[in-house]
């Protein structure tokens, strides 16, 4: 009997990967969000790191799909998902990140990209009928995110922003 050995994914903005049991996951997060989707019977799934809800692009961009924008990195994990035979519902989805980087400057602009990239995250996976469960979100600083395929489980490290000397 032959054990396949453990692989570790180290995700950068605009990355995902789509891996089965062997797979553990790992991305460092700021404003950035990451979609973690997960086939308990499987064993199989994947997670996205984007940095902006969408390009805006017009309809009929030619452009190919891009995984800094969360509704393209959305589209690339439910290719692989397809190509596995499984539908999207089957899975659990976790978000992670979205934290407020730059607290100050805003509250100045009133422009949250965190905060927006939560928002689009929870929208895109509504729309596929799909809700997310536990989830880190939000706050100030950033997070370490492992995701461990064999088991489900998303382990986080939050580290929050140091306030800023007066």
């Amino acid at each position: 009997m032959t054990s396949q050995k453990q692989i570790e994914v180290v995700l950068s903005p605009g990355e995902f990967h789509f891996g089965d049991r062997h797979t553990r996951i790992r991305t460092l997060l700021g404003s950035c969000v990451a979609i973690t989707l997960w086939h308990p019977r499987r064993l199989i799934g994947g997670m996205c790191h984007f940095l902006l809800p969408s390009r805006g692009g017009m309809a009929g961009d030619a452009r190919p799909r891009d995984g800094h924008y969360g509704d393209e990195a959305m589209d690339l994990l439910l290719e692989k998902i397809a190509a596995c035979g499984t539908q999207v519902q089957e899975y659990q989805a976790k978000l992670f990140g979205g934290g407020n980087m730059f607290a100050e400057m805003n509250k100045a602009c009133l422009l949250d990209v965190g905060e927006r990239n939560i928002e689009s995250a929870h929208r895109m996976l509504g729309h596929h009928g799909v809700r997310a469960g536990p989830s880190c979100v939000g706050k100030n600083g950033y997070r370490n995110i492992f995701f461990d395929i064999a088991t489900g489980h998303v382990w986080v490290r939050h580290v929050a922003e140091a306030k800023q000397a007066a």
